[in-house]
C-alpha cells in the first residue's frame, strides 16, 4: 500500500523585498510528510525553518512552488477558504501561548469550534474532554493569568485539538518551559499523535524532540540539508543524552 503524504513541498522558494535588496530565504525547498508522523524542523536562527514552517501552516505564501495540505493546492486557496482550511484541516501551538487573557481555559479551547460553526452545548462538552485529556480537569474556569506556562501550553495544547485537525504545527512550543514541563509537552504532543493518528509538524531547537520524533528535517541556509529517519537518530539521541 503507498504511503498518504498529507504536506507534500514542490521547489519552494521565498524571497523578500526589503527595498533595494532582495532577501532569499528558502531556496528551494522539496519535501514530503507522511500522515500521522511526528516531525521535527530543526536549523539555526535564520536558516529558514520558521519560513518554512509558514509556509505549511497556510501562514505565508511561496514566491515560487506549491505547498499541498491533502492534495489541495493552498496557494489557489481564496482567503475564505484558506481560513476554513486553517480552521478544520490544522491546529496551531505557538511558543508565546497566544491564549486570550480575558477567556478561561475553556472558553479559549471552545473558541475555534466556536468559528467552526459546532453549536454550544457540543463545543463545551468537546473542550471540557480535551481538557482533562492534557490534564487540566478541574481547571476549566481559570484564567492564563492564573495557570501556570506548563498548563497554559496544554490549554494551547487542546485549543489545537478542538476542531480535530490532521495537522497541529507546533511553533517552538518548549522555548518558553522549563525543562521538564517542556518535556512533558513533548511527551504530551506524541502520545496525541500516536493514539489519534494526528500529524504533528515542529519547528524547534529543542534536541528533546529527537527523542519522539518519527522524523527530521534538518534545514540550512535555505535549503533541506538532510531528513533523518526514527532509526538513525537513535544513535544521535544515545549520542546526546547526559
Amino acid at each position: 500500500m503507498s504511503k498518504k503524504h498529507i504536506v507534500r513541498v514542490t521547489d519552494v522558494t521565498k524571497d523578500f523585498d526589503l527595498g533595494k535588496i532582495v532577501v532569499k530565504v528558502l531556496k528551494g525547498i522539496n519535501l514530503k510528510i507522511e500522515t500521522g508522523k511526528y516531525v521535527s524542523i530543526m536549523g539555526p536562527s535564520g536558516s529558514g525553518k520558521s519560513t518554512l514552517f509558514n509556509m505549511i501552516g497556510g501562514l505565508d505564501k511561496p514566491t515560487q512552488g506549491k505547498v499541498f495540505i491533502d492534495e489541495v493546492d493552498i496557494a489557489q486557496l481564496d482567503a475564505y477558504e484558506l481560513a476554513w482550511l486553517r480552521c478544520r484541516k490544522i491546529g496551531y501551538i505557538f511558543q508565546t501561548f497566544n491564549l486570550i487573557p480575558v477567556m478561561t481555559a475553556l472558553e479559549n479551547v471552545t473558541l475555534p469550534m466556536t468559528f467552526g460553526g459546532t453549536p454550544n452545548e457540543a463545543a463545551i462538552e468537546r473542550g471540557m474532554k480535551l481538557l482533562s485529556q492534557v490534564g487540566l480537569e478541574g481547571r476549566h474556569s481559570h484564567k492564563p493569568s492564573e495557570l501556570s506556562g506548563g498548563q497554559q501550553q496544554r490549554v494551547a495544547v487542546a485549543r489545537a485539538l478542538a476542531n480535530n485537525p490532521s495537522i497541529i504545527l507546533a511553533d517552538e512550543p518548549t522555548g518558553n518551559l522549563d525543562l521538564s514541563t517542556g518535556e512533558e509537552i513533548i511527551n504530551l504532543l506524541k502520545q496525541l499523535s500516536m493514539e489519534q493518528g494526528t500529524t504533528v509538524i515542529s519547528a524547534t531547537h529543542d534536541f528533546k524532540m529527537l527523542n519522539v520524533s518519527d522524523q527530521v528535517i534538518w534545514i540550512r541556509d535555505g535549503r533541506v540539508e538532510k531528513i533523518q529517519e526514527r532509526d538513525e537518530l537513535e544513535i544521535h539521541t544515545g549520542g546526546m543524552s547526559s
